[in-house]
């Protein structure tokens, strides 16, 4: 299979058959053979899927075993080990090494639960330095055994009609200059409830992990709402609506709720959580966001009111009247 050439074949043929069909001479891993490969600071069984040249080089399409599909990315061959004794040592002995860099106050088994999320603190600190630290996880966590998230970050695919409901947000504010109006209803609190109820009908019964990670993320949520999730001209109507002990997930709704899945993957690498709970908590994300995506047309509204300025003394001039 592709070890013969066609001496009439012209040079663009030619060079198009190399492309799909890369010379297996120098192909250093096959298609469905089982490679050790690096991701951040450790090593993972993977399966090579396909491979092909790209850009003069060849590029391995790598399945890392025993991880959701979603996880599959193309590598360069420095990424990857033949799978051999000596090489598994390699990836026991990095694995141990990883252990014993690990933080002996964090513990496993205080990262096994899903209400870890309740803890997190969205400081300014942190969010000003994630868009520094959040690609290449180069914090200290790193290094600990049970943080995959900071290795593998939390992928969260948002469905394609969401999406574009994040670019009609954005183009709503900071091009047409208007805004939510609030307060909204459904609220972020009023949504988190709906699917709770949503889950434990279709589950059968109530389920405390959901129950915890809903309230995870209503701590997301109103802690990095002013931090990360506003735009510049939101800031204001913000100031007039959240005062006091008031909570933003009481005020705000979908449009601001959608907002935070965006920023998440940024957030979750400052918490210590496990590689399987990080996976857990990449499909309930991707379940909740098909539940957003379901139930679009009554939880978020198709056009924003006024001005900056004009909404917020429209929505003054209301309250008085009434």
């Amino acid at each position: 299979m592709g070890s013969s050439k066609d001496d009439s074949a012209t040079d663009g043929d030619k060079s198009t058959a190399n492309r799909r069909r890369p010379d297996s001479t120098s192909n250093l891993y096959s298609d469905g053979e089982k490679v050790l490969a690096y991701h951040g600071p450790r090593i993972y069984e993977a399966k090579v899927q396909k491979a092909e040249i790209r850009k003069n080089e060849w590029k391995y399409f790598v399945h890392y075993l025993g991880w959701n599909k979603n996880w599959d990315e193309w590598v360069g061959v420095d990424r990857l080990m033949k799978y051999t004794d000596e090489n598994i040592q390699k990836q026991q002995a990095l694995d141990k090494k990883q252990g014993a860099e690990k933080n002996p106050k964090s513990g496993r088994s205080s990262h096994a639960k899903p209400k870890i999320l309740n803890d997190v603190k969205v400081e300014k600190e942190d969010v000003k330095s994630s868009g520094a630290k959040g690609k290449k996880r180069k914090s200290d966590s790193s290094t600990e055994k049970g943080n995959a998230s900071v290795e593998k970050p939390v992928k969260i695919q948002i469905p394609s009609t969401l999406k574009k409901q994040l670019v009609d947000d954005w183009e709503f504010v900071n091009h047409q200059d208007k805004l939510v109006k609030l307060p909204r209803s459904p609220n972020v609190d009023d949504i988190l409830a709906k699917y709770l109820e949503y889950r434990s009908k279709k589950d059968g019964m109530m389920t405390d992990a959901v129950g915890e990670i809903l309230k995870g993320l209503r701590c997301y949520f109103d802690r990095a709402l002013p931090v990360i999730l506003l735009y510049n001209k939101e800031r204001k109507q913000f100031q007039e609506f959240v005062t006091d002990n008031v909570s933003p997930s009481t005020i705000y709704g979908a449009e601001h709720l959608l907002r935070l899945f965006v920023k998440l993957p940024e957030l979750l690498p400052y918490v210590n959580i496990e590689e399987d709970l990080a996976m857990r908590l990449q499909q309930k994300f991707l379940d909740f966001l098909k539940f957003l995506q379901k139930n679009q047309t009554s939880f978020f509204i198709s056009s924003y009111d006024g001005s900056k300025d004009s909404d917020s003394s429209a929505v003054r001039g209301k309250t008085s009247q009434e």
